[in-house]
């Protein structure tokens, strides 16, 4: 009997085999989107209906191990959407990984779409290019009545004797994900003038952050880190733990500014898929565009922030991760004869 590693090899070859006797489409950007609402075209437009609208992802690809069908067009962009949440947002992109229709080995990675932003660093709409991604599940917690009076929080990691603490037991190796820094700045350094479109609606949500420099900013572009939870959290209290929670697990120079509920999760899928040579982890950017903040204005409490309605159903921030995250995949496809060999960088 084959052991478990035996088939799994087996497994991979019989793949790698496939692939080679039929002819593999070639993708050179992949563009990964989270959710959608109601179709894919047509209505009420998610984080994917943009890329396939406009830039006519029209060739349409079954994929019945994903939540929706794969959308391609003639220059080489293909769009996924991986569902909400990080099981779904990993098993989607291992599907696709896996899949001997497409050759992925020099495509580059974009993860554009909408977050919860830190008011301490930035505004509604912001874009903020990630240097590493977090993952905030793999932790200890308990209750928030039986946590110790000189505790910040009832959150530890894994293996620590109390918060904001290094690990001296057991931990895991997929709670920090660092990115190639030299690519997210050379895409921030490609958009850092792009002009986020700022709107009426949220111009007057984000004036009930008076004393948050930031927050009341119109939009803008910058860099800082994604922190991925299956758990959507929020609060001022839970946004002290996430800044601290960014700074002990990736180094001090890191900085929370963006929460979603899958990127720890796709980058699980692509750190595994890369061991193969399947794709590329020196070619992955994240993208994300706040909807909504982490914590509520003054004079508000966290209750009534959780579920407040995001300013216009968060469109300004879907437009601004389409439109700043296609700065850079324009750019990848019109540069291909270069970029194909070499990935661009930054000082």
């Amino acid at each position: 009997m084959l052991s478990i590693r035996s088939w799994y090899w087996a497994l991979f070859a019989l793949l790698a085999a496939s692939a080679h006797a039929a002819e593999r489409i070639p993708v050179k950007v992949v563009v990964v989107a989270m959710y959608e609402i109601g179709a894919i075209t047509g209505d009420q437009p998610g984080e994917l209906q943009l890329w396939v609208e406009r830039e006519k992802l029209d060739k349409v690809y079954p994929f019945p191990m994903g939540e929706y069908e794969l959308r391609l067009n003639d220059r080489g962009l293909l769009a996924i959407c991986t569902g909400g949440g990080v099981t779904n947002a990993a098993t989607s992109i291992m599907a696709l990984g896996l899949d001997v229709r497409f050759d992925l080995s020099k495509a580059y990675w974009l993860v554009a779409g909408i977050a919860g932003g830190d008011p301490l660093d930035v505004s509604l709409a912001t874009a903020a290019w990630s240097r590493s991604v977090v993952d905030g599940d793999l932790l200890y917690e308990i209750d928030a009545r039986e946590i110790p009076n000189e505790w910040p929080y009832g959150l530890l990691p894994l293996g620590a004797k109390k918060p904001n603490d290094k690990a001296e037991g057991w931990t895991v190796d997929t709670i920090d994900f660092p990115l190639n820094e030299s690519l997210a700045r050379w895409a921030y350094a490609l958009t850092k003038d792009h002009p986020v479109p700022d709107s009426a609606g949220i111009a007057d949500f984000r004036k009930q952050f008076q004393g948050y420099v930031n927050a009341t900013r119109p939009p803008f572009v910058t860099m800082g880190e994604s922190l991925s939870s299956s758990t959507y959290w929020h609060g001022e209290q839970l946004n002290r733990w996430a800044n601290d929670w960014v700074r002990l697990q990736s180094g001090a120079a890191r900085n929370f500014m963006m929460t979603n509920m899958e990127d720890s999760g796709t980058l699980t899928a692509l750190r595994r898929l890369s061991r193969t040579g399947l794709v590329d982890l020196q070619r992955v950017l994240v993208l994300r565009t706040a909807s909504n903040y982490t914590m509520p204005p003054p004079g508000q409490s966290a209750a009534w922030s959780t579920t407040a309605p995001y300013p216009e159903q968060g469109r300004p921030a879907i437009e601004a991760a389409y439109q700043v995250g296609n700065r850079v995949v324009q750019y990848l496809l019109n540069e291909w004869p270069t970029v194909s060999s070499k990935v661009p960088s930054a000082p």
